[in-house]
């Protein structure tokens, strides 16, 4: 009797053991399936995020290098200098050469001309002086947005048309926040191309909503690179930087009777003599951009306009410091 009993018992055991391996069996078939499930998921996931991440290049590409960027290199009419980027303003024959690498969307170079520009414009009309502005979109790649372009293109465009001089100033006298990308929308650029007579012919209208300056304006930021310059405004009066001594920097008197002094040597005792009398008696507008807010000290440290206007004026000195402007690219 106990042996049949204990026959039973192994009988048992064995049956209860091969139930538990086939349930153990079964149970590792059902992990298999879902972890195949989950690493089929996990790629057709990745396939489809990679598409998204390639269709979302590739829109960005069409929005912003395609329509802004893209092109071939159209040069403004008159462009001078390496490759035909410079805009030049004033006589060809003036004797000093002021050079300017700007953005529109730059408050530092607000600065600089709101503070610089009679006096620019003194030496300009005199014959003395002949400036060289290279367009550049630094914010826009601080920032983002587009207005440093797009501003940039207008302003070749004004170029054609014959009225950069006049279109340049309004755009930094109705420079928006830094914050705000006004200028990246054609229709604000439009807006202020009516402030210039003359300017706002269709002619001028397709330039800025075709964006055909545009790829012109990127070599001429990809110059600025390559130059590696500081920030903007870069300002080198005959190639040399005007703000590079900070304890002494250039003031627009100082530039006045720099650029007088090189037309009387180079033109002989009488155009020093006219030079003299020149620089002696400088006019209202020369005297209120001198380089110093009234009350400010020289050599303080530039500051952003405190509107978007283009009355308000910022100290000399070279607004190296003054904010992402003038920082370098990363």
């Amino acid at each position: 009797m106990s042996e049949k009993n204990d026959g039973a018992n192994r009988d048992a055991t064995k049956r209860s053991a091969r139930e538990r391996l086939q349930m153990e069996r079964e149970r590792q078939k059902a992990r298999d399936k879902r972890r195949r499930t989950l690493v089929v998921s996990a790629a057709v996931v990745g396939v489809l995020g990679l598409a998204a991440v390639v269709g979302l290049i590739a829109a960005n590409t069409g929005k912003d290098g395609g329509a802004d960027k893209a092109g071939p290199v159209v040069a403004p009419s008159g462009a001078t200098g390496k490759d035909a980027l410079a805009i030049r303003t004033g006589k060809d024959e003036a004797k000093s050469t002021l050079t300017v690498w700007e953005d529109f969307r730059c408050p530092a170079c607000k600065g600089f001309e709101d503070n610089y520009r009679a006096t620019v414009h003194e030496l300009e009309a005199k014959g003395l002086l002949k400036v060289d502005y290279h367009l550049v979109t630094l914010i826009d790649g601080n920032m983002g947005g587009s207005g440093s372009l797009k501003g940039a293109n207008a302003a070749a465009c004004a170029q054609d048309a014959g009225k950069f001089p006049e279109y340049h100033d309004v755009l930094f006298q109705n420079q928006p926040q830094e914050v705000d990308d006004a200028y990246g929308k054609n229709a604000k650029l439009l807006e202020l191309a009516g402030k210039v007579d003359g300017l706002d012919t269709p002619a001028f209208r397709s330039c800025v909503e075709n964006g055909t300056h545009n790829s012109w304006v990127a070599k001429s930021h990809e110059a600025f690179r390559a130059g590696k310059f500081r920030g903007t405004p870069t300002v080198l009066l005959d190639g040399k930087d005007i703000f590079s001594d900070q304890a002494n920097p250039l003031t627009p008197q100082k530039l006045k009777e720099q650029v007088e002094a090189k037309a009387g040597a180079s033109s002989g005792s009488g155009g020093g003599a006219g030079a003299s009398k020149s620089a002696g008696k400088a006019s209202p507008s020369a005297d209120t951009a001198s380089g110093t807010t009234p009350g400010a000290t020289p050599g303080a440290k530039a500051t952003r306009p405190a509107s978007s206007g283009g009355g308000s004026t910022a100290p000399s000195k070279t607004p190296a410091n003054s904010g992402s402007d003038r920082s370098a690219e990363n």
